[in-house]
């Protein structure tokens, strides 16, 4: 069966990992950052920054794989390559059933919310509940009935959202300086940090950073569709990542230096919008988050599209030979897109019930953050494929074959840790101080776990082509 056609270059690569990445979290997770902080801006800024800084070395360490891969390689390429077929599956099955629609779910949510702010809607009230489910089966519309539409959204959709960023980036720190706003929120904290410490403050900061920054994992969706993979993949990551990081420390500053930081905590960054260009310059400011919100769902649409097609086309899984089928119209496979779809509105109803419903949602100590906990456990499963490459990888130098690697499972254990921290110990701690229980992580791994046996169940089910046989005749 012939696979989908080498349709997109470098440029649209890039603006895959950028567009994925700034585009929603940016705008909504400063003043969790604040909050977790709080109120430190300084601490805030180096939570953004060493976010920033891990991803740029996982990126860089999946740069290289692409580089040495033969044929550039996605992530579950990777972890066939180096940890296994039977790795490897359950890999794609949960970036095709969690960590993708998760995030798509989360994306259109953002995306509601921020046009329905326009019209003064309630982030949790009806309407924008409705527009979120339009925006997600929007999303899922363009990418199947046209891919290359949906590149060149990809595209005009990041040359836009970088509008409103280096915008307050620089307006932002001018003002900032010019009006000593800057220096004395640089200088002062307005609250008291998450857990009463600094230490503790910084650490709930950076897990709220990281669905900043997620996304870049992304553009490896693509490969299959990627014109000269083996060089253009690596540079799509290596320059990707770099711009969101410095774009990021830059709009922090900026939005630093806008507003006093205890009314960034209270409304977030449209009130640093609101200071520097007033009512009218904040609405069309929001116009272009908006459109950035609803280019980085396109982009996390894209992947999630094509999840149940990365496992189908390897002959694993629940009928391989429905969800590999291409469809020679579109150059999507359609089974693959549908499944995405389902599983992301599944999501969101569980994302309403856990963060928004009323009276602190429907699921109580069972909620947790579908925006971060997906995010940081695919760091977890980033360690054995960085760890089976040292072993593999001979004939690499010693940097590439082991410091690089090294400082990725680092920078991975890192993110796990402070997860642990941020969402296990530290909700329990301060339930446990008011007489209940909370654990939201722990909630989360069970779900997690009931995903993953399913994958399983699908496995022993589904019918497995023989070794060395795919149902795609282009993956060898």
């Amino acid at each position: 069966m012939q696979g989908p056609k080498k349709k997109y270059g470098l440029f649209t690569a890039i603006c895959m990992v950028v567009g994925s990445v700034i585009g929603s979290g940016i705008f909504f997770k400063v003043q969790s950052v604040l909050l977790a902080t709080g109120g430190s801006m300084p601490l805030g800024i180096l939570a953004f920054a060493i976010t920033g800084a891990l991803t740029v070395v996982c990126s860089a360490q999946f740069a290289v794989m692409a580089g040495a891969w033969e044929s550039g390689g996605d992530i579950v390429d990777y972890a066939e390559a180096s940890c296994g077929g039977t790795f490897s599956y359950y890999l794609a099955w949960f970036m095709a059933n969690i960590y993708y629609p998760s995030l798509a779910s989360v994306l259109s949510w953002v995306s509601a919310r921020y046009f329905g702010e326009l019209f003064g809607w309630s982030a949790a009230g009806p309407r924008t509940m409705v527009l979120s489910a339009f925006f997600l089966i929007l999303s899922y519309a363009v990418n199947v009935l046209s891919p290359r539409l949906a590149g060149k959204i990809q595209i005009s959709t990041t040359t836009i959202k970088l509008i409103p960023i280096v915008l307050l980036a620089t307006v932002g720190v001018g003002a900032g300086l010019a009006s000593g706003t800057l220096l004395r929120n640089l200088a002062t904290a307005s609250g008291t940090p998450a857990g009463g410490n600094v230490g503790s403050g910084l650490l709930a900061a950076v897990v709220s950073t990281v669905f900043a920054y997620d996304g870049w994992i992304v553009a490896t969706s693509i490969n299959a569709e990627l014109k000269d993979p083996q060089r253009n993949l690596p540079l799509a990551l290596l320059v990707g990542s770099l711009t969101v990081t410095v774009s990021y420390v830059l709009y922090c500053i900026g939005a630093v230096g806008a507003a006093p930081s205890e009314v960034l905590m209270a409304e977030g960054v449209v009130a640093s919008f609101r200071a520097l260009f007033g009512s009218l310059g904040a609405v069309l400011l929001s116009i272009c988050v908006i459109i950035s919100c609803l280019g980085t769902l396109n982009g996390m649409m894209l992947a999630t599209t094509r999840g149940m097609y990365a496992i189908a086309a390897r002959g694993r899984g629940p009928r391989p030979e429905l969800f590999s089928q291409i469809d020679g119209a579109t150059d999507t496979a359609p089974g693959s897109a549908v499944w995405g779809l389902f599983v992301s509105e599944i999501w969101m109803l569980y994302f309403y019930g856990a963060n928004l419903a009323p009276s602190g949602g429907w699921l109580g100590v069972f909620a947790f953050d579908s925006s971060e906990l997906p995010s940081v456990s695919l760091y977890a499963l980033y360690i054995p494929i960085f760890i089976r490459w040292m072993k593999k990888e001979k004939r690499l130098g010693k940097f590439r074959r082991f410091v690089l690697p090294s400082l990725s499972i680092l920078s991975s254990a890192f993110m796990i840790l402070a997860t642990v921290y941020a969402h296990g110990i530290l909700p329990y701690r301060e339930a446990a101080s008011e007489g209940r229980f909370a654990f939201p992580l722990l909630f989360y791994l069970i779900v997690f776990s009931a995903v993953m046996l399913a994958g399983w169940l699908a496995s022993r089910r589904g019918r497995r082509l023989p070794e060395g046989e795919t149902t795609d005749e282009g993956r060898q």
